[in-house]
This record gives C-alpha cells, sequence and structure tokens, in this order.
C-alpha cells in the first residue's frame, strides 16, 4: 500500500517542535506574554494590515470580531447576512447574540456569495452587518460585494481562514473588509495547534477586541485608551486590573502557541507557493470537473473542490487507496440540524448543490505533483462529473 494521502500534514515539522521543547526548558512563561505580542506585530506586518489580535481559535475570532461591533455600538439594527457555504462557527455567533440573520446563497463559481441574491437581501432586509467566507481560499467578487455594501450602509467581514495569503491584486483577503478572522488550527495553512487571529485598519475596534478577548478589562489598552476608562468610570489604580468594563470573554491563546506561530511565519510564502501550484495541477489532471474559480490573484489554496455525482462511491474508493477526502466545507449551513432547528429549513440552490454533491481533495504544502496526479488519477477512475 502507498504511503497514505492526507488532507493535513505534520504541519509542525520536528526541527520545529524541538525548538519549542528548547524554548520551554528555558524557564520561558507560557501564558499570554511577550512572545503573543511579537507574534501578532508579525502577522500584521505579514498580511499589510494596521493591528492584530492572537486569539485561541478561528472560531473565537469569529466571535470576537462580531462581538465587538455589537458592543461597538456601530450597527444600526439587529440584522445579519452570512455565507450559507460557510462553517458552524461563521454563523452561530450571530444567532447566540441575538442578530436575525439571513443566509446568502453561494455563487457558482467562486463559492462566495451570490451577488443577485446578496442585492435582494439588502434591498428587502436591510441589514447592517455582513460576513462573508472566502471559500478554499477563492476570493469573492469583493468588488461588487463592497459596492452593495456601501450602498445598504452594510459593515463588512470576512471570514478568510481557510484563504490565508490569498489575494486580489497585492492587498492580501481578509484585509478589504471592516476586520477578517484566521484560523491556526492543525489543518490549515499554518499551525499554532489551535488558535486563530482577528486583524483590522480600525483602532478602536482593534482596542475593543482587546478588551474583549480577556474577560473585558483594560489591562491589554493603550495608557491613553486604559486612562479615559477609569476616569470616565471613576476606577482607582488599586482596582483596576479587576475591573471589567465590558462584558468579556477569555479568548487568549498562550505564548507557547504564539512561539510554534513566530515559527511558521517563516514557511508562509513557501507554503502559499506551494498550495497555488498544487491547484493547477488538479485542474489540469481533471479537466471534466467542476473547477472553483475567481479572480484570486495568488491562490493559497485550502483545497481542491469540485463536484460529482456519486459521492459516497468516490470517497469509498479513495479510502480503500489511503487517500483522504471530506465534504465540501460543510455544505449548505441551512441544511444542518442546529439551523433547522432553530430557523426552520431554507431553499438556496447553489448551496444545496455543494450540500449534495460538493467534495474537496488533499492540498497542503508537503504535497508533490506525483501525489495530486496519483488523487487524481484514482478520483478519476471512479468519480462521474456532475
Amino acid at each position: 500500500m502507498p504511503k497514505p494521502i492526507t488532507l493535513a500534514e505534520d504541519t509542525i515539522s520536528h526541527d520545529e517542535l524541538e525548538n519549542l521543547c528548547d524554548w520551554i526548558k528555558a524557564g520561558n512563561r507560557l501564558t499570554k506574554a511577550d512572545q503573543t505580542l511579537a507574534f501578532e506585530e508579525e502577522f500584521r506586518d505579514w498580511m499589510g494590515s494596521g493591528h492584530a489580535v492572537f486569539t485561541n481559535s478561528g472560531s473565537s475570532s469569529n466571535l470576537l470580531m462580531i462581538y465587538a461591533l455589537k458592543e461597538s455600538g456601530r450597527l444600526r439594527n439587529n440584522k445579519a447576512v452570512a455565507a450559507s457555504v460557510s462553517w458552524v462557527t461563521t454563523v452561530s455567533p450571530l444567532m447566540q447574540f441575538g442578530f436575525d440573520v439571513t443566509l446568502c446563497d453561494c455563487d457558482e463559481q467562486n463559492l462566495g456569495l451570490d451577488l443577485n441574491h446578496l442585492e435582494d437581501i439588502c434591498r428587502t432586509e436591510r441589514p447592517a452587518l455582513l460576513i462573508l467566507v472566502h471559500v478554499l481560499g477563492h476570493a469573492n467578487d469583493l468588488a461588487a460585494i463592497r459596492e452593495i455594501c456601501d450602498r445598504y450602509d452594510v459593515l463588512l467581514l470576512e471570514d478568510s481562514c481557510e484563504a490565508l495569503g490569498s489575494t486580489i491584486g497585492e492587498k492580501k483577503l481578509g484585509t478589504h473588509g471592516l476586520a477578517g478572522s484566521f484560523s491556526f488550527y492543525y489543518g490549515h495553512h499554518i499551525s499554532t495547534i489551535e488558535g486563530g487571529m482577528v486583524v483590522t485598519d480600525d483602532y478602536d475596534l482593534f482596542q475593543l477586541m482587546l478588551s474583549l478577548r480577556s474577560h473585558g478589562w483594560s489591562r491589554d489598552l493603550a495608557p491613553e485608551r486604559r486612562e479615559r476608562l477609569t476616569a470616565e468610570n471613576q476606577i482607582d489604580e488599586f482596582r483596576n486590573l479587576y475591573t471589567f468594563y465590558h462584558a468579556g470573554f477569555n479568548l487568549r491563546s498562550t505564548d507557547l502557541q504564539a512561539f510554534i506561530g513566530r515559527s511558521q511565519l517563516k514557511k508562509l510564502d513557501e507554503i502559499v507557493e506551494i498550495r497555488q501550484k498544487n491547484f493547477q495541477e488538479y485542474k489540469k489532471a481533471l479537466p471534466d470537473f467542476f473547477c472553483q474559480s475567481s479572480a484570486t490573484d495568488t491562490l493559497s489554496s485550502f483545497a481542491y473542490g469540485t463536484l460529482v455525482e456519486n459521492r459516497l462511491e468516490v470517497f469509498h474508493a479513495l479510502k480503500a487507496e489511503a487517500i483522504e477526502c471530506r465534504p465540501l466545507i460543510c455544505g449548505n449551513i441551512a441544511r444542518h440540524p442546529f439551523w433547522i432547528r432553530e430557523m426552520g429549513p431554507r431553499r438556496l440552490p447553489n448551496a444545496d448543490k455543494v450540500h449534495d454533491y460538493g467534495i474537496y481533495l488533499p492540498n497542503h504544502h508537503n504535497l508533490s505533483a506525483d501525489h495530486v496526479r496519483r488523487v487524481s488519477a484514482v478520483f478519476s477512475s471512479i468519480a462521474r462529473p456532475l
């Protein structure tokens, strides 16, 4: 049996783990401290954004940026739009925080937001907030989406957890809206074991997220923000460290994970390049199958997504050859029990097609062109194009 081809493999190298062991044994502080600040600064600079906030997961990153907007008082109502082809924790924070949520169908090509459906939702529902997802690293039609958001006064958030390093022009995905989220889970482009990040150019939102990430206190804030809060609330120096100015969370990660993240960043440009090359190899090897397409200039491909008639048969054939595959993200959020139980069934034709026929094949930086050709050969020998 050939070596298994997995969806993710050795994101953190043995050398990185040895360096981490040496750092731990040297007696460094493991909880949030200087490594976290350094990682945030380095990630911010790599992204070309103004600010970055390290969290304990990509899911927490979504929760943090959504709640920060709610707490900021900037939202003119509690109506929100979310991508139907997304992840549970793209949508669930909106439901948990009491938003009236509408799901937008996906575009047939990039699998992001369908522009006609988005326009219709904005015209009829007048939402205050939109969170999109860059599916498998492919960009949404951001120019058109931003025009719609500007016209209807909608604030834009980007779930970019699958798109770390993808760009439109020179501008990275995750920096086109008010804030963008990223995940550093094991199966993502880089890993801190668990972890995530929010980036934003908005200083006020950044300061609010720093407080909300850590219980709602003022310890992590810029001095002028901390002094303003203590003055406004008449809090003395003794009480301030244990005074909570917002109903916050504990979404912090650790310096141990930040240390890993800093070493992972050094490999990220190479990782992006390999993932883009592998996508092109798949596209060349599978000309008869649906291929996701977008206006993305640099494609930091998360996986190779396509559509097949006989998905379960394909799954079993690949598994027999020690090749992992999975549904395309999780299909249509409106088809999941948590949504149906709370919101009722919802017909979204394009997202339903992804839900019923979508599959994705492995792509990561340890995958070679020969691996891609092997996966493609097994896949095409059994799969029937939709």
